[in-house]
Parts: structure tokens; C-alpha cells; sequence
């Protein structure tokens, strides 16, 4: 029987929720005019290619969760997931975009408002990027470990591609998570949801956040034998893996739910709940530049794990943004300090490559 989350004992009231997701909704955007908006500049912006030795598929799944409440706005819970997987072959399956084009149009509007920083309306065609998954590629077969992702607070679940994609490249079913109402953006099948959150969130939407994140990846873990890679899945060798507020959701996830074998948190913090008698395999991987740094240590400061460091680095650097963000900055679209604030000044292939060895590693011993 799956434990039922710490957290969720704690969740608001309906109502109180509503309300601190209304008082955090942004204003309306600037009108978009064709005289007001300049010239797309079309950086070459490209993820870097996987490393493993399989070809990796990809699928999209949406689900709905009748028996919850969306704490953001009401209504039914829906998710928006993509699977990637090691693939059998790719002829003839197109490569997928990193965004959907509608996803795309509303992200440049978002983007300098959630990451400041990153380069306003109409200077970047964000619907260019394309991903190395191969949209229906045959799966390879075999049984294989499941990892889910959920992304840093803010962050869509596309903003994981490039270290979900050489997982599943080097063997592994990998589920992007998405969490619409944080999310900046996500498109789902019954329309386009937006961030509530612009700027930090205050600890009471913060604690929702993880709570219903929490719900979330319980809902996946219990849906995974409806997936359509369900037969290539081994729901005995399960890990999650999460970026800050995603981190943080994963470890408290884990803690709740002994279906969750492994852990990597990447610089989440640990301090809304004790985590007493924690006992899973835990990666604990900061930056050296984070601004909140002192408070990962004293929310890490007695956990197990396996601890590591990226230096030269900034928050950031775990997730797309360690590529991206250099390639504006070379096209003058993002300045040297914006750089170091996102994803810091080192270099960003080795980042990209010193990330995806240790998480790879680490789940390579415990999940293998």
C-alpha cells in the first residue's frame, strides 16, 4: 500500500489557496503590435546531442485526475507528460520541437518576466529548438528503469530535455512531469495554462507547490501501467529526479512513497517537512554560485546522501538553460551578468557533461 504524503496533511483550504494563486497572477502582458516588435535575431540554439548508444523515442501523454481539486484555478487535475525512451529505430520519425509552436508564442512573452534576464518579445523563435527525441519511434525492446523528472519551480517539463534524453539514451523510460499552474507554460488538450508565479514565491505557495507536485508524481507512479510504453517500463526500478522546487518535490515524494527507489535532487530545498528515517539512495548536487546556497546546507545538514558539486556554475545549469543561455549571450541578447545569474560563467559544455555523468552514474549504480 503507497503512504500517503506528510504534506498533504497539511494542505490548504481551498479558498486560501484560490486566493494567494490569484494575488500572484501577472498583469496583462504589453500589447503585441507589428511596428512595436523588432526583428527576430535567430540564434542558432540547439540541445546538445545525447551520448548514449540508442536512438531515443518520444511520446506525449495528458492525464486527468478526477479525485483532485487544481489548487490554482479549480477544477479537474490534468498533467501533460513526455516519455522518452531508448528506441529500436528512428526512420521516418521526425525529430519533436521543444515547444509547440503555441507554447512557443507564449513563452517569449514569459520568459524575461520568470527568468530575468532572457530576451523579450520577439528576439528569439524559441519554436526553432528542436529536441533529439523521434516522436513514435518503435521502443527497443527489454525492461527498463523508470525515471521521472519534475522541473524547478516556474520551469515547464521541456526545460529537462537535455539530461532526460541522454538518460534515456543510455537505457532508461524517462517521464518529463509537467505541473501547469507553476509551470510557465504548458499546452494542454483543453487549452493553454500559464504561470501563476512571477518572482519568488512566499513560503505558503511555495508549501502548495510541493504538495501538489507531491500528488502529481503519485498520480504518474499510479498510472504508469496505462502508459503506452507501460510493456518496456520495469515498475520495480523506479527513481525521480527534480530541479529545485522539483528537487524538492521528488525527495518528499520518496520519503512518502516506498515505490521510489532512488533520488537525485538538484539544489531543492529540504526544510518544510522532517524527512526523519529517510532511507532511500540520495543525490544531493548544488552549484557553487546559488544564491541560497546556506540555506540547501542547513536543509541538507543530516540527510544521507551523496553530495556534489558544479562549480562554475549558477541554479540554472541543471536544466536546458546551461546550453541556451551562452548561445544569446553570444548572439547579444543576453548580457555577461545575466549569464552568470542563470546558469554562471564556466563553460557550458562541461557543465551539461559533468551533470549528466553524475546523475547517469548515480542512477546507474542504484537502479541498474
Amino acid at each position: 500500500m503507497t503512504a500517503k504524503p506528510a504534506l498533504s496533511r497539511r494542505t490548504l483550504a481551498q479558498g486560501a489557496l484560490l486566493a494567494a494563486a490569484a494575488a500572484l497572477l501577472p498583469g496583462p502582458l504589453p500589447a503585441r503590435t507589428a511596428h512595436a516588435r523588432p526583428p527576430l535575431r535567430r540564434p542558432p540554439l540547439r540541445l546538445p546531442a545525447p551520448t548514449g548508444p540508442h536512438p531515443v523515442g518520444l511520446r506525449t501523454v495528458h492525464l486527468t485526475d478526477p479525485s483532485r481539486t487544481d489548487p490554482w484555478q479549480g477544477g479537474v487535475r490534468e498533467l501533460m507528460l513526455t516519455v522518452l525512451y531508448p528506441a529500436r529505430a528512428v526512420g521516418g520519425c521526425p525529430r519533436a520541437p521543444q515547444l509547440t509552436p503555441a507554447e512557443a508564442a507564449v513563452f517569449a512573452d514569459l520568459a524575461p518576466h520568470v527568468r530575468p534576464g532572457l530576451p523579450g518579445p520577439g528576439t528569439v523563435d524559441w519554436g526553432a529548438v528542436r529536441t533529439h527525441g523521434h516522436i513514435g519511434a518503435p521502443a527497443l525492446p527489454g525492461r527498463r528503469p523508470v525515471l521521472l523528472y519534475t522541473p524547478g519551480g516556474g520551469d515547464s517539463r521541456t526545460l529537462g530535455t537535455t539530461l532526460a534524453e541522454d538518460l534515456a539514451s543510455h537505457g532508461r523510460v524517462v517521464v518529463l512531469v509537467d505541473h501547469p499552474g507553476d509551470a510557465t507554460q504548458v499546452e494542454l488538450p483543453t487549452g493553454m495554462r500559464t504561470t501563476v508565479l512571477l518572482g519568488p514565491p512566499d513560503r505558503r505557495t511555495f508549501r502548495t507547490m510541493i504538495d501538489t507536485r507531491v500528488a502529481d508524481l503519485r498520480l504518474v507512479l499510479d498510472r504508469l501501467g496505462d502508459l503506452p510504453l507501460a510493456p518496456v517500463m520495469d515498475r520495480r526500478r523506479i527513481g525521480v529526479l527534480g530541479h529545485s522546487a522539483g528537487g524538492t518535490a521528488a525527495v518528499y515524494a520518496a520519503h512518502a512513497d516506498r515505490r521510489i527507489g532512488a533520488v537525485a535532487n538538484l539544489e531543492g530545498y529540504l526544510d518544510l517537512a522532517p524527512l526523519d528515517g529517510f532511507d532511500r539512495p540520495l543525490l544531493l548536487f548544488r552549484t557553487d554560485g546559488f544564491d541560497g546556497a546556506a540555506r540547501i546546507e542547513s536543509s541538507w545538514a543530516g540527510l544521507p546522501g551523496h553530495r556534489a558539486l558544479l562549480t562554475g556554475a549558477n541554479h540554472w545549469a541543471f536544466t536546458d538553460y546551461a546550453a541556451l543561455v551562452p548561445r544569446l549571450q553570444a548572439a547579444g541578447l543576453v548580457t555577461a551578468a545575466a549569464r552568470a545569474a542563470l546558469v554562471g560563467p564556466g563553460d557550458p559544455a562541461a557543465a551539461v557533461a559533468a551533470v549528466r555523468r553524475r546523475v547517469g552514474g548515480f542512477f546507474a549504480h542504484h537502479l541498474p
